[in-house]
């Protein structure tokens, strides 16, 4: 019996490898959420100012809902990022504000108040 040409058997190897790395059982790497819009998480969003503790570093707003994080409209309190932002605000201020999400809380990081 002729045995074949051992170029035959590596040729047929350099096609099979392709192949069968293809069926390799890595597993997918994980799938990462969409990438938000910057026009989504440049929003601003409508707001009134119910209560400001400067001392806290926090304002309460009725506000409606915030796209960015996928919050409906309700009435809560918010931490700023810089005090600055508290300085010229006053209870029943009109506003429009931009809210992240910061170590577990909601961080207000834009305050622009509306005009009177």
């Amino acid at each position: 019996m002729k045995l074949p040409h051992p170029l035959a058997f590596a040729l047929l190897a350099a096609l099979c490898t392709p192949a069968l790395n293809a069926q390799s059982t890595k597993p997918a790497p994980p799938q990462t959420a969409p990438a938000k819009s910057p026009e989504l998480s440049a929003a601003l969003t409508p707001g009134v100012v119910k209560k400001i503790d400067l001392a806290k570093r926090r304002v309460t707003l009725q506000h409606g809902d915030i796209k960015n994080l996928g919050m409906p409209a309700m009435t809560m309190e918010f931490r700023v990022k810089d005090p600055s932002l508290l300085s010229n605000l006053k209870l029943g201020d009109k506003l429009h504000f931009h809210a992240e999400e910061a170590d577990g809380a909601l961080l207000l990081t834009r305050v622009q108040k509306d005009a009177p």
